[in-house]
């Protein structure tokens, strides 16, 4: 079964869940993961999963932000270990563009040991992709785009699985019009939702370039995706997080299914 498994659902400042990171396990075992959180901590949420770190072969970041890239250098410092312990077969692939790509390779350089960082260019690639670039993995077809970022450079991607299933994700802010032609009409829309409409002056999104769960929603019903899940959320309230979201997004999307999952939450797709 083909499973979305959310790692983390919080915004890079949370203390009660584990910043946004996620990812999909195909039907043959094998892991497609995007971002690795704010710490080592995501090793942590991957061992809970029940991840196997032999089936990451592939994980794409999409900026360069704290709580986005500071985990994947744990991820590659765990798959380098394997290989240099020869327990790790293949090549292992991050996707990222220019600017998360010299950032991600300069702090490799300056915290890895010398060893695991010597995989670097060889059984480790930190490839760079373009806006619109389309590559074939997983049996699935990736398209990354540029989401047009006001603060730092981001990219999101659209998959396109062999049986026809579609799948957005739009990173941590919010829509931008000019990525329509992804995200219209997919069966699975990944958006950010960093508050309640009601909570906004609380916690401010609009300030940080973010949404609340009522903006992600309007957008979610004008491109009639058929399920929409709300992640990078603020943290006050876990206990009664899902309920609120969930009620607050169904006010305004009603094309399909709404989901506000919890860390470690899996979502079959």
């Amino acid at each position: 079964m083909r499973e979305l498994v959310m790692l983390g659902t919080g915004n890079a400042m949370v203390t009660r869940c584990f910043n946004t990171a996620f990812y999909i396990q195909m039907e043959d075992g094998e892991i497609f993961l995007t971002d690795g959180g704010g710490g080592n901590g995501i090793l942590r949420q991957l061992e809970f999963a029940g991840a196997n770190f032999k089936n990451i072969h592939h994980l794409f970041l999409t900026h360069g932000h704290t709580d986005h890239i500071l985990g994947v250098i744990w991820v590659i410092r765990k798959i380098a270990s394997l290989m240099n312990a020869g327990k790790y077969d293949g090549v292992f692939t991050v996707y990222t563009h220019d600017v998360a790509k010299d950032m991600l390779l300069t702090m490799c350089k300056l915290t890895l040991k010398a060893k695991d960082f010597d995989n670097i260019g060889k059984n480790i690639i930190i490839r760079e992709i373009k806006d619109g670039e389309e590559l074939e993995l997983l049996n699935m077809k990736l398209t990354a785009f540029d989401i047009e970022s006001k603060k730092a450079k981001q990219f999101g991607y659209r998959l396109d699985f062999a049986d026809g299933l579609r799948l957005c994700c739009l990173g941590d802010e919010p829509y931008n019009p000019i990525c329509e032609k992804y995200a219209k009409g997919v069966h699975w829309l990944l958006s950010e939702a960093f508050c309640m409409y009601e909570d906004r002056e609380i916690f401010k999104p609009y300030e940080k370039n973010h949404s609340t769960v009522k903006d992600a929603s309007e957008i979610a019903e004008k491109l009639q995706v058929k399920n929409l899940v709300l992640y990078h959320t603020e943290d006050k309230d876990m206990e009664r997080r899902k309920e609120k979201y969930t009620s607050e997004a169904k006010k305004y999307y009603t094309f399909g299914n709404v989901f506000v999952p919890d860390d470690l939450e899996v979502l079959a797709l």
